[in-house]
Formats: C-alpha cells, structure tokens, sequence
C-alpha cells in the first residue's frame, strides 16, 4: 500500500474494542498489506510469503475484523469516501444482481428456458444445487 492510499485508508479504519486495551503486535497498515496480497494472488493463508507476519497472525487479524463486522464497516465507510468524492450520495440507490446464464440446447425444454437481454444468450436458469440430505 503507498503513502498516499494508507493517508486515505488511516482515517476510515475502524477501531476495534479489544484495541482500547492492548496494541496490536503488528501494524493495521502491514496486515492489510498482507490480506491485499493474499486476494490479489489468490494464495493460501500458509503459502503468505516471509515478507509478512507469519500468516496465523494475519488470518487471527482478518478473523476478529471479520467476525466482529469491522470489514464490513471498512468497506462501507471506504464506498461512502469514494462516492462522495466522485459527487454522488454516499448511500447507494440501487444494486445490480447477476446470475449465470448458459447456452441451452434446442433439447432443452421451455419452462426451464430464457433469454438473457444483458448477455444476448438464449440460454437456461440454472438454479442452486439442492443441499445434501446427510448436510441439512
């Protein structure tokens, strides 16, 4: 993370309670970097390179945030600063949902069957994998 992004970021962290009491034994700024490296390469937590904390300390770090709601919170206050500053109201107004669509063939049957305006597929609904009997 640069400078300039960790001046803007600084401010919209969260401060979590259990730091009232006791510091942290790395910096936010550090862990961040290492959770930003972990999703940008898409590598395991034991896979972190030795350029970070050890990752048990990284995943304790990202797992109180996120248990605690402090990612959400983050992500929030940081939409909020972005949107704000691109002149729009910092709550949005409307959301977009996707789904998968996927090329039907001319087997398939009718009720199960759609056209797909925003992709131009004549395709089919795939609808979610019904949950293990043994897992309910």
């Amino acid at each position: 993370m640069s400078d300039a992004e960790w001046a803007v970021v600084r401010p919209l962290l969260p401060v979590p309670g259990w730091l009232r009491g006791q510091p942290e034994a790395y910096c936010h700024r550090v862990m961040l970097d290492a959770i930003r490296y972990l999703v940008d390469n898409g590598t395991k937590w034991r896979a972190m390179p030795a350029d970070f904390p050890p990752w048990d300390g990284v995943y304790a770090f990202f797992r109180r945030w996120r248990d605690h709601g402090l990612v959400k919170e983050f992500h929030d206050r940081l939409r909020c600063k972005v949107r704000e500053q691109a002149g729009r109201d910092p709550e949005p107004s409307a959301g977009v949902i996707d789904s998968q669509s996927v090329k039907a063939d001319a087997v398939v049957g009718a009720a199960s069957r759609g056209f797909d305006g925003g992709k131009l597929i004549n395709g089919r609904y795939l609808e979610p994998a019904p949950a293990c009997p043994s897992c309910v």
